[in-house]
């Protein structure tokens, strides 16, 4: 059974031309990214509209300042590690699910950057990302180099954006602030690219069998965990605070 965690991006057919592969495969790959794509992006979607409801109706500024927000950011989370290390006891459909009920609890999560930020400012910086993504992406999906080398250096660079964020809550310094906006911007755009080449080689991986679908599941939670990862850091930085 294909492991989702497995590092190693060296598949057999990855990196081969176009006419290396019969027409069946290429068709297949091309609708396995498009599935991962729809995926991730209705997830975003799912996700903003939860936000930007869970606003306008009050629910966030009633959980501010309360044990529920603790819960509703921490949730999240909970979601991620069940999918990540239970995905091969997962049925797809309960992937799927789990990923759409995460998607709209990261909604509820994220809701407070109308509370911090211009509605301007939101919009402006969700369009700057999407045009980052997008672009990073198509280059993990087209190029010729292998990125898997980026990897360990990549998940190095987040868990220590992870630990000098934990020391900033006690520090409360701008400066620190700033520097990790950067340096979260820049790791999440090159796990952008890396994650593409990824997902593209695990098709090669899974093709023909159950895992397939879960893997699309994974794939496009991947790639969302690097959209909204690379705006959050992003509004950090270009984000005018109400």
């Amino acid at each position: 059974m294909a492991n989702w965690n497995d590092p190693n991006m060296a598949a057999s057919g990855f990196g081969a031309g176009a006419n290396a592969m019969d027409q069946a495969v290429d068709a297949g790959l091309r609708s396995y990214m498009l599935s991962v794509y729809n995926y991730m992006a209705s997830g975003v979607l799912l996700t903003g509209i939860v936000a930007l409801l869970a606003f306008q109706s009050g629910f966030t500024a009633s959980m501010v300042g309360t044990p529920l927000m603790w819960v509703v950011m921490l949730a999240p989370l909970a979601f991620v590690l069940v999918l990540s290390f239970g995905i091969n006891k997962l049925s797809t459909t309960a992937a799927q699910a789990l990923f759409w009920v995460y998607a709209a609890v990261m909604g509820l999560s994220m809701s407070t950057i109308f509370i911090a930020f211009t509605g301007t400012s939101i919009a402006t910086t969700f369009f700057a990302t999407a045009a980052a993504f997008i672009g990073l992406s198509l280059y993990g999906y087209t190029t010729k180099k292998d990125l898997s080398g980026f990897g360990t250096f990549l998940i190095m660079g987040v868990v220590g954006i992870l630990v000098a964020m934990l020391i900033n809550l006690f520090l409360q310094s701008s400066a620190l602030s700033m520097a990790i906006s950067v340096i979260g911007v820049l790791l999440f755009a090159g796990l952008t690219a890396y994650d593409t080449q990824k997902i593209k080689s695990m098709y090669f991986y899974v093709r023909g069998t159950d895992f397939v679908g879960k893997s699309v599941v994974m794939g496009a939670l991947t790639l969302y965990l690097d959209f909204v990862n690379m705006f959050t850091f992003l509004l950090n930085l270009m984000g005018n605070r109400e």
